[in-house]
């Protein structure tokens, strides 16, 4: 079979850009608004005692919270507001996040204006609550959609100084700032997601142990090999990652898409919520060394870990794959949002409704198991009060730093974990690539496929069409079962990607941070086929950048859009592209990057003298998700 290369002579080819934008219609199927309503008998509520039995609990996820301010000697740590008393909740009081049966609402100018009382601390809770389910939509795939007119501006949503630009001075850029001492320090990093989320985390915690701390690196059990194969420590977490991958994937992110996903969301996130606590100071399972953390790190699914950290009185840091931070830049990954002046303000409505889902699972956490008083929502001020540091692991030559993000926030730069090294490949995969040109690598990770065979018959049919080798990743979505075996195809599972993707050449694959990272470090055009959560954000990233088409959505993955995908990915010109982007990523060190951050914003943080615990009727609801 002639496996030359085909290139199309008119492919469109998308100019880079350093904002995201993603413009959604609304004019698709499913849309319905968001109805507030009591139920009696709901179990799948959860029956925690709580603060107020006027508001609601539905499946959510990804909750962060604030430290008080008593912590380390010297280390800065913001006081929550909380509730005078606490109120006894029935089941029956709870209220459920429903969905109207209208197609399509309209959201006039009057309702978007409103939204700037999401943030007016004269508003009380309830009519906040009245306000967001009048401007929000959610959507059957579990994001949120709001509209704004074209003619209202983004201080008039927002209100006056709801934004800044930072310049240079307040913010010294990573690569100049020195890495700093620290006497040995206990570090916990708890994370919740996929091996794809893992990784990056294991690159940093085998850094800060060269530094000589101890770190103890805190995930679900299905990954524990793999964080001690590093040379790290590792406790479990509750909850079981295929289960989160199934529902995230059935959900596109952290909002249940139905009542039939409470449940299973809720269930999960006890799991979790109940194992931060013990990863923080509870000896070793296997060895029975005692541990007790001097500093949290964190990625925002892990929801109760703010919490916890007011709890131990020690600092905590976030690190995430996705913003998480408002920027009036590019909306939140979760949100759907036409208008530049809903930017900003998507990130407070995603936040709102990701905590009606789990305030009473982090109240009951705080009262039964931390001695914390309960802490309200909904209560207004803008989150830059807040002074919990954020690093984002991406490159800023793909996404650059907002404007308006402070000097409490950094952009660190991908942070890889070297897996090539040492790797070596069965002989019948390096004899397969001699025996022919680059191939095309497919694969979705550890991502559950709803229809593995259906999706395989559609990659090998494309890679005949397109007249392409390939090697598909069979992955956790069982992909690559074939009838009878094809020379142009090689089946493969758990490869590293640092070294496999040198050997392609271009990669299809879900958009997780860390194999979209290893794909452009290697000048691959990519594909992106999202299927929830950040994804969707580097699909748009990627395309923007010029070195891969639009992203494939996973419930749209024809024939005629990956070979439409192939055929852009071998045009010469993204190829170029491709080969820039990675050079200008050779310098950087995310890794490196992500230390620094972690020992700058404690030095900072010691430098600083003590504030007084802000007044409580400026408490931020972004506080109780521990966002900047």
């Amino acid at each position: 079979m002639d496996h030359q290369k085909q290139t199309s002579p008119e492919v469109p080819m998308a100019e880079p850009s350093t904002k995201f934008d993603r413009r959604s219609s609304s004019s698709s199927s499913g849309e319905v608004s968001v109805t507030v309503k009591k139920e009696n008998d709901i179990n799948t509520a959860g029956a925690g005692a709580d603060v107020d039995s006027r508001e609601e609990a539905v499946g959510g996820s990804a909750s962060n919270g604030v430290t008080n301010s008593s912590g380390t000697p010297g280390m800065e740590l913001t006081r929550v507001k909380t509730l005078p008393s606490e109120k006894p909740q029935s089941p029956s009081d709870h209220l459920k996040l429903e969905r109207s049966k209208t197609e399509k609402p309209t959201h006039s100018s009057g309702f978007a204006q409103e939204a700037a009382k999401i943030f007016d601390d004269k508003i009380s809770e309830q009519q906040k609550l009245k306000l967001l389910k009048r401007i929000a939509t959610v959507k059957d795939d579990g994001t949120v959609e709001f509209e704004i007119p074209g003619d209202v501006e983004t201080t008039e949503v927002l209100g006056t100084g709801s934004e800044s630009v930072h310049t240079a001075v307040e913010d010294e850029p990573l690569d100049a700032t020195e890495l700093q001492y620290f006497p040995p320090m206990q570090i916990v990093i708890l994370i919740v997601g996929t091996r794809g989320d893992v990784q990056p985390f294991t690159a940093i915690g085998k850094r800060l142990q060269d530094f000589g701390h101890r770190v103890r690196l805190a995930t679900h059990a299905n990954f524990k090999e793999f964080v001690l194969s590093a040379g790290l420590e590792f406790y479990p977490l509750g909850g079981d990652p295929k289960i989160l991958a199934e529902y995230m994937v059935k959900n596109k992110g952290f909002l249940p898409s139905g009542p039939s996903e409470i449940p299973v969301q809720r269930n999960q996130m006890k799991e979790i919520i109940y194992s931060l606590l013990p990863a923080c100071k509870e000896p070793d399972m296997d060895t029975g060394v005692p541990f007790k953390a001097d500093a949290i790190i964190a990625n925002p699914p892990a929801y109760g870990h703010v919490h916890v950290a007011e709890a131990l009185q020690i600092p905590i840091h976030i690190f995430f794959t996705m913003p998480w931070t408002p920027t009036s830049e590019f909306p939140h990954p979760l949100s759907r949002v036409k208008q530049p002046a809903g930017y900003r303000l998507s990130y407070q409505i995603v936040d709102t409704l990701i905590w009606l889902g789990i305030r009473d699972m982090i109240n009951d956490l705080r009262k039964k198991k931390l001695k914390l008083r309960p802490v309200t929502y909904l209560s207004g001020s803008q989150s830059s009060e807040l002074d919990i540091p954020h690093a984002y692991i991406w490159s800023p030559h793909l996404v650059p730093k907002p404007k308006d993000w402070g000097p409490k926030i950094d952009v660190v730069g991908f942070c890889f974990l070297d897996l090539a090294t040492g790797y070596e490949p069965p002989e019948s995969l390096v004899n397969w690539l001699k025996a022919g040109p680059k191939p095309i690598y497919i694969g979705f990770g550890s991502l559950p496929v709803q229809d593995p065979q259906g999706m395989t018959n559609t990659i090998v049919k494309a890679l005949e069409v397109t007249n392409q080798r390939g090697i598909i990743n069979e992955g956790w979505g069982g992909l690559g079962t074939l009838a009878e075996p094809k020379d142009f195809v090689y089946l493969l599972d758990n490869v590293p990607h640092d070294w496999l993707f040198l050997q392609c050449a271009a990669v299809v694959h879900h958009g997780g941070a860390g194999t979209t990272a290893a794909g452009l470090k290697a000048a691959c055009p990519t594909t992106i086929v999202p299927f929830f959560g950040d994804q969707p954000f580097w699909g748009e990233r990627v395309h923007a950048r010029g070195v891969g088409p639009l992203p494939i959505e996973a419930d749209q993955f024809t024939l005629d859009r990956l070979v439409h995908a192939i055929r852009f990915m071998l045009n010469p010109e993204v190829k170029e592209r491709a080969i820039e982007l990675a050079k200008a990523m050779e310098n950087e060190d995310g890794v490196t990057g992500a230390v620094k951050a972690f020992f700058k914003q404690l030095s900072r943080t010691k430098s600083e003298p003590q504030k007084s615990p802000k007044p409580t009727s400026t408490y931020s609801l972004r506080s109780c998700f521990g966002c900047s």
